[in-house]
């Protein structure tokens, strides 16, 4: 989940200028905001997409997701728009060059690990056919999720028995920088879950988008 802002209403909403009541964790900036309307909770499929996702949530890992959104366009420069067959070939040049590269995280273990982990996208693409058809096997069934989304509910979900087992594997697939609440972080932005809360204007978009969903095979 995105950062949690510093006050919420009772109810767990929090109503902009425009009169939509919205999750609270954008905070009212309009970047956060943009991203909370349109794209978290969305499903993704795209391979490129599920791939980027999965390692800005590495880098985030200490940090504020909106850091990193803030420096998303930067990151897709420096890692060649996350196109993983290309970020593999990446060597030890490329290395200093991104720990050099003011636009986006300096962290030597977080690139390295991104340059790892495409690597590892290859061979998983090689034997599961693509990304979205591995992770959106992880999908939880109706049955695992809570029956009532409030803010307190979804302040706990820092991680689940899903995000959990999905970060045990790809541990064992050899990829880094991606601990259970890394996964649910990553599944809830990708769509695998729809974590906006009851009320949001923007919870029956995200289920409709994901009732007409066709997930990857």
């Amino acid at each position: 989940m995105p950062d949690n802002p510093v006050d919420v209403n009772k109810s767990g909403l929090t109503k902009s200028e425009d009169g939509l009541f919205r999750c609270p964790w954008h905070g009212e900036k309009d970047d956060y905001r943009a991203y909370h309307d349109n794209e978290w909770g969305m499903p993704v499929d795209d391979d490129i997409k599920l791939f980027e996702k999965i390692c800005l949530e590495g880098f985030q890992s200490g940090l504020s997701w909106l850091t990193i959104l803030r420096k998303r366009e930067n990151f897709r420069k420096a890692f060649a728009g996350f196109d993983f067959a290309k970020v593999a070939e990446f060597g030890d040049a490329d290395i200093e060059r991104l720990v050099q590269d003011e636009g986006i995280i300096r962290h030597r273990g977080k690139i390295v690990s991104t340059i790892n982990n495409a690597k590892r996208a290859l061979e998983m693409v090689e034997s599961e056919g693509s990304l979205g058809a591995w992770f959106w096997a992880f999908e939880p069934k109706p049955e695992d999720r809570p029956k009532t989304l409030d803010w307190e509910t979804l302040r706990q979900l820092g991680k689940t028995d899903a995000s959990t087992d999905m970060s045990k594997q790809l541990k064992k697939r050899d990829w880094s920088f991606v601990g259970p609440t890394t996964c649910y972080a990553f599944m809830q932005a990708m769509g695998l879950v729809n974590d906006h809360i009851e009320g949001c204007a923007f919870r029956k978009q995200v289920e409709d988008a994901r009732a007409a969903f066709t997930r990857p095979s």
